[in-house]
């Protein structure tokens, strides 16, 4: 932005006056952002960095402990450098002892052994000052005008990031909170070496602030969100930090940060990717708000189906005359942060109390960008406080299983390529596995409602299947997906009660010699007690010990072939029953 002390040189009134560098060429790169014309000893105090002062020498000390004292004070405050126009103190040239203390402080010392009038100085240097404003003025004026253009025509992430890196004309890089690359423009760099590493790279970018340059690597950072809600960081890599010496300042910044230009390039960036993601989800929650009104319509009937159809035909999804699939997607756990086995995986925010809905919103949102990546058409939302529903509205019966292995395998990719890697615990359900199931096809809009029902059933009663199937239909879900279809079922309850009531009461009394799991554990290992002791991770005598008091309290021979199955049977239909 500013002239540097090189720059000021080689001006014409300045060149007038021959000037002769005399200490200090370390320093001729510094901006000068004022010039200022000193003729007493104390100037130092009444400035505040970045000045090129100008003196005749008339006011300085006359010992040498005076000089050395006057050019620190001056390097102290930094200054970019002094002047000192020969003839009226000085006669053949500046005094040793402040040439000595010059260079040793980097400070530019220059003669100018011929009489020049400083006020042409003056005005020549402020004139580029001016200018360099002037510039930068416009140049900002020129990112506002950009970015509101891109905000009015709703650019997208990649439009926006290329933009910034067009004006910065520097690589820029937006991430999410797990560090993965959402958008990049490495502005004419090598992408490959941009991007080389970037996770462990960017992990190592910590600056303190929403915004705020990391000197130690270049980067110019800042955070994006609106809301409360942060998403994303927006960098930007400037490798100016390394030129200038720490602890000066440029204009009021210190030396070695990015200009203030591009503080605003890049928080302006922020702002505009922020407000276009909150326009498209404003825009897609009212157009899956009124989804969910068709779909509950189609669920509770509180709507006539030729409404429903008509509203949807509106909406721009056709379901008359279309072959139709109910689609339910679920997380397999409920709470991740507290069901068995998960929590050890999950970040601090999974247990925050807004976790659960931000979840589905996630999830709702994934199933929505499934269908458009598949090229389905149908009614999506979310269903329950769980499970996301989609009703597809296919051209024939020949389509549905096409379709269904398309929406479920852009589903899958969607979610890994937004979810971070996380480490995968032995024997545990990953905590933000999903389950997709899918009902019947039905030939009309109004059997959409049992194809909607069978699929949740489905997606219900597959929860504790630890098969990793794409989609899960009826026939896979076999014993666990009937007594789940029969959970309310009296008779059912009864057999369960019959059945484990006994064990269950002493669990009751027993919070602390709960038997339940061992069973289950004894049944699920195919009556195998070594593999069922390791299972639970009790050793074989407390295993053996826990099995024959089971067998009293429930008055059975465990055994018994015939009494494992009734017992296991009732498990599944415990299950079934528990299960929300």
């Amino acid at each position: 932005m500013f002239p540097t002390v090189r720059e000021v040189l080689a001006l014409d009134p300045v060149r007038h006056g021959a000037p002769r560098l005399v200490a200090g060429d370390a320093g001729l790169d510094a901006p000068v952002r004022w010039v200022h014309v000193a003729e007493v000893p104390d100037i130092a105090t009444l400035l505040g960095g970045g000045e090129l002062v100008l003196t005749t020498g008339i006011g300085l000390p006359a010992d040498d402990a005076g000089l050395r004292a006057f050019i620190g004070d001056l390097a102290d405050v930094g200054v970019s450098g002094l002047v000192v126009e020969l003839g009226r103190r000085y006669v053949s040239g500046v005094p040793r002892v402040m040439a000595a203390a010059a260079e040793r402080r980097g400070l530019p010392l220059v003669e100018l052994r011929r009489a020049t009038p400083f006020v042409r100085i003056t005005e020549a240097v402020h004139a580029l000052i001016v200018d360099a404003q002037l510039t930068e003025l416009r140049a900002t004026e020129e990112i506002h005008q950009r970015f509101t253009e891109l905000s009015v025509e709703g650019a997208g992430p990649a439009e926006v990031v290329r933009q910034a890196a067009e004006l910065a004309g520097c690589p820029v890089v937006l991430e999410n909170l797990s560090r993965q690359v959402l958008a990049y423009d490495p502005a004419g760099e090598s992408a490959e070496l941009l991007l080389d590493g970037w996770e462990q790279h960017s992990r190592r970018i910590r600056p303190a602030g929403r915004t705020a340059y990391d000197s130690d690597s270049g980067w110019l950072v800042t955070t994006v969100g609106a809301r409360g809600q942060d998403w994303g960081r927006l960098l930007l890599r400037w490798p100016g930090g390394g030129d200038l010496a720490a602890g000066t300042t440029l204009g009021g910044r210190p030396a070695g940060t990015p200009p203030t230009r591009l503080t605003i390039l890049v928080e302006r960036a922020a702002s505009t990717l922020a407000l276009g993601r909150l326009i498209r989800r404003d825009a897609e929650g009212l157009e899956r708000q009124i989804h969910r009104t068709l779909l509950t319509a189609l669920l509770d009937h509180s709507r006539p189906v030729d409404e429903v159809a008509l509203r949807a035909r509106a909406l721009g999804v056709t379901l008359e005359r279309r072959h139709l699939v109910g689609v339910v997607v679920r997380h397999r756990l409920d709470d991740p942060a507290a069901e068995g086995g998960a929590g050890e995986s999950t970040v601090g925010a999974e247990s925050a109390p807004e976790a659960g809905p931000a979840r589905l919103r996630d999830l709702a949102e994934a199933v929505g960008q499934a269908l458009r990546e598949a090229k389905l058409t149908g009614l999506t939302s979310a269903v329950d406080d769980q499970a996301v529903g989609a009703l597809l509205a296919l051209p024939d019966p020949a389509a549905e299983e096409r379709a269904l292995t398309a929406f479920a395998a852009a589903l899958r990719r969607i979610r890994l390529d937004a979810a971070p890697a996380r480490p995968a615990l032995a024997g545990a359900v990953p905590p933000d596995a999903v389950i997709v199931a899918a009902g019947s096809g039905v030939g009309g809009l109004r059997e959409a409602r049992r194809s909607l029902i069978e699929a949740r059933q489905i997606a219900d009663a597959a929860r504790r299947d630890r098969r990793d199937l794409p989609i899960f239909r009826l026939p896979h879900v076999g014993l666990a997906g009937l007594l789940h279809l029969l959970r309310d079922e009296p008779r059912v309850q009864t057999f369960v009660e019959r059945e484990l009531g006994a064990l269950l009461a002493h669990d009751a009394r027993h919070p602390r010699d709960q038997l339940l799991g061992t069973l289950r554990a004894y049944l699920e290992q195919g009556r195998n007690k070594s593999a069922a002791a390791a299972a639970a991770h009790l050793s074989r005598p407390a295993f053996y010990e826990r099995l024959a008091r089971i067998a009293r309290i429930l008055d059975v021979d465990l055994d018994s072939v015939e009494a494992c199955l009734s017992l296991h049977v009732a498990l599944l239909a415990l299950d079934a029953i528990r299960t929300p």
